[in-house]
């Protein structure tokens, strides 16, 4: 279902109708959502996602209370056409007993190496062709909470918390950012791989919950663009930096603000419009945002249903016919509602604007 405001009411896309018709017999209506894949249980809790060709690649589990389930973390290769699962890729290295591990999102190259994010590991990546798996980075660092004792590095956070690298991108000069949600961070990665490097921090980023979530780079490649799930004051956020070595704090401009929500993965698309996926229950779907920051869409649930279709998804990928795949996360219902962890093929008439592809070494 879609819900529009009043003031953005766009005239020429109609709003959704009753799904009637049979599959295929009439094109698709904006904001329309159906099942394309599920995602294999007991792993489940999928977060990243990312397209190339013919294929989409699901990562996960992205949940805690893994430390004794005896299960590696996986990507899951699928058909993009038909949903079908096509290969399991086993996360090589992990702790699998007594240490919690997840994996969480995704990235390709300029060569098709696909990049994820390990909380655990730092970042690998894949070849898919051979399914060899390569370190690209050292696990991220840990830091204390910045104190009148703690000196850099350190994280502007209330609390020491650990870190857990969420959502990674590349620019165009083969640098990686990754956002650390619970260390109020971003780091760059240097082309070729390597230890991570503090980018930008500040408290605006930090949260009892999740703080810097999803992150992307503008279509002319001039900002960041990352969200804030929950702040310190349980407000969401959509914020952008400029694109360079050292931003500062006067730097951070606050894109869209959601009071309600939970602002998580993002994407751009070709038509300028920035689509924010909202992870929070009563709230979740995807908000489409116009390039001056008002939205444009906001695609949610019918009635006062809480948790179908969308049951607190996470992330999202253009599938270049028109559709964002988007991640069904289903954090607070998984364990129960299994059949929940799933993609979804929401029409929004749009593709991707493409990302940053380097050759990496």
């Amino acid at each position: 279902m879609i819900h529009r405001l009043a003031a953005v009411l766009v005239p020429a896309v109609a709003a959704v109708l009753a799904l009637a018709a049979s599959p295929g017999s009439r094109a698709a209506e904006y904001g329309e959502v159906s099942v394309l894949a599920q995602v294999p249980i007991p792993n489940g809790f999928p977060e990243g996602i990312a397209v190339r060709g013919d294929r989409f690649y699901v990562a996960g589990p992205a949940t805690l209370g893994t430390a004794l389930n005896g299960r590696p973390s996986r990507v899951f290769e699928y058909d993009v056409s038909s949903g079908a699962l096509l290969r399991t890729l086993v996360t090589e290295g992990e702790t699998v007993f007594g240490a919690e591990h997840a994996n969480s999102c995704l990235t390709f190259d300029g060569g098709g190496r696909l990049y994820v994010l390990n909380n655990q590991l730092g970042t690998f990546r894949l070849d898919l062709q051979t399914a060899v798996q390569q370190a690209y980075t050292p696990p991220y660092p840990n830091l204390r909470a910045c104190g009148i004792l703690s000196g850099p590095p350190c994280s502007p956070t209330p609390v020491n918390l650990p870190a857990l690298p969420n959502d990674l991108a590349f620019d165009d000069a083969g640098n990686l950012y990754v956002s650390d949600s619970l260390q109020a961070t971003i780091w760059r990665v240097p082309a070729g791989g390597g230890a991570p490097q503090v980018w930008f921090q500040d408290s605006r980023l930090a949260s009892p919950y999740v703080g810097v979530n999803g992150l992307r780079i503008s279509p002319d490649r001039s900002r960041i663009y990352f969200t804030v799930t929950v702040d310190l004051l349980g407000i969401g956020h959509v914020y952008s930096l400029p694109l360079v070595p050292s931003p500062q704090r006067a730097d951070l401009v606050e894109f869209h603000r959601y009071y309600a929500g939970g602002p998580d993965g993002i994407a751009f698309g070709a038509s300028g419009r920035l689509y924010v996926v909202l992870a929070l229950p009563g709230s979740n779907g995807l908000s489409v945002l116009n390039p001056d920051g008002s939205e444009f869409a906001r695609i949610g649930n019918p009635g006062l249903n809480l948790f179908a279709p969308f049951d607190s998804p996470a992330n999202l990928a253009f599938d270049g016919a028109g559709n964002a795949l988007v991640t069904n996360h289903a954090f607070a219902t998984g364990l129960l509602l299994p059949n929940h962890f799933q993609v979804l093929k929401v029409f929004v008439d749009d593709v991707a604007s493409p990302l940053a592809a380097p050759i990496v070494p």
